[in-house]
């Protein structure tokens, strides 16, 4: 066995994909949290999941993990747990905190169960540039903003319908850390609506709604920046 694969190497490799599978269990954490109606614990275990998933590619590629142990494959182990912590543990946070008009709740959460099960699914959902093809089911972000903004159950209600439409919309979406038009720029920006979530999340009672209406500003850059850059590549 040589250095580049000793043990040390391999151990590195494992952890890096259990620092993956964590996001799973932080996902589990976070529904019981929901169920307790305790919403800000549950959407810290969200932002947990989000944070623990800019960390382990950054390690996974200076790890070389894929080549240290190709007996697991990542992006499936990315996929599943995403397709969970991204997707499942909002819905189910919505139907909790109640946050959906009653009478239509379930129907509604399961839209963008069934949604982006196919969005997953599709074999372009990444392209070779590094854009996401169709809404990247950002469903976590969209629970925040249900949850923060206060907004009537029957406009949450509409809001999660049409997002559920738009991953079937192929529209190009920018990968924050990958797609290279503005990449500083949308890290930078990214970085700071994180730490405004953060601020939000630890003050109890309402939420700051100055401070929620401002983290909105890197969400509609992030939209209008996916769609010029879609628009240009359609019209060349």
């Amino acid at each position: 066995m040589t250095a580049a694969t000793g043990p040390l190497r391999r151990a590195a490799a494992w952890a890096v994909h259990l620092l993956t599978a964590s996001s799973a269990a932080a996902g589990i954490l976070a529904v019981l949290a929901a169920e307790r109606g305790a919403a800000r614990t549950a959407l810290a275990w969200m932002a947990y999941t989000v944070a623990g998933r800019l960390d382990r590619r950054t390690l996974a590629r200076a790890l070389e993990v894929k080549r240290v142990l190709p007996i697991v494959d990542g992006t499936r182990l990315d996929d599943i747990v995403d397709y969970f912590t991204y997707v499942v543990v909002p819905a189910l946070f919505l139907l909790h905190l109640d946050l959906l008009p009653a009478p239509a709740a379930v129907p509604v959460a399961l839209c963008p169960v069934v949604a982006s099960a196919v969005g997953f699914s599709r074999v372009d959902a990444k392209t070779p540039d590094h854009f996401f093809t169709g809404f990247p089911s950002y469903w976590n972000i969209v629970a925040f903003y249900l949850w923060a903004l206060g907004w009537p159950r029957v406009a949450n209600a509409a809001v999660v319908v049409a997002f559920a439409i738009a991953v079937f919309v192929p529209i190009r979406y920018v990968y924050p850390s990958r797609t290279r038009a503005l990449r500083p720029l949308t890290i930078a920006l990214g970085l700071g609506w994180g730490a405004a979530v953060l601020a939000v999340l630890a003050r109890p009672g309402t939420p700051p709604r100055a401070v929620v209406l401002a983290s909105l500003g890197f969400p509609v850059y992030y939209a209008l920046l996916s769609f010029a850059l879609h628009a240009s590549r359609e019209v060349r």
